[in-house]
């Protein structure tokens, strides 16, 4: 008897004869135009990213290998002169028990 009323109401009788569509042809053509939409940007970004980024990343990095060499012709002829001045590596504490340098001292720089 309970099954007869749960199974058999109206409401229930009422979608059986309309039947329920998940996927009506409304929204497939909604589907369609949303991927033809997606095609047609991503084709778009393609010829972006092609013509426009990758000349411009290669345009950037001859400009920039350009003034990498005018800087190391100009450090050529123009040598940085390391001057000691008798404030510089001045310490008032007692040495390290390695000598006179710092932990990270480099001869060749310092």
């Amino acid at each position: 008897m309970a099954s007869r009323v749960l199974f058999n109401s109206a409401a229930l009788q009422s979608v059986k004869r309309a039947g329920v569509r998940f996927s009506s042809t409304a929204s497939a053509a909604e589907q369609e135009a949303i991927r033809a939409h997606a095609a047609k940007s991503a084709d778009t970004w393609k010829k972006i990213s092609i013509f426009v980024c990758i000349p411009a990343l290669a345009a950037a990095g001859f400009n920039a290998y350009n003034l990498y060499e005018k800087h190391h012709e100009h450090m050529l002829h123009h040598p940085h002169v390391f001057v000691n001045y008798e404030y510089m590596n001045w310490r008032a504490k007692q040495e390290f028990f390695w000598g006179p340098e710092s932990l990270f001292f480099n001869p060749k720089v310092n």
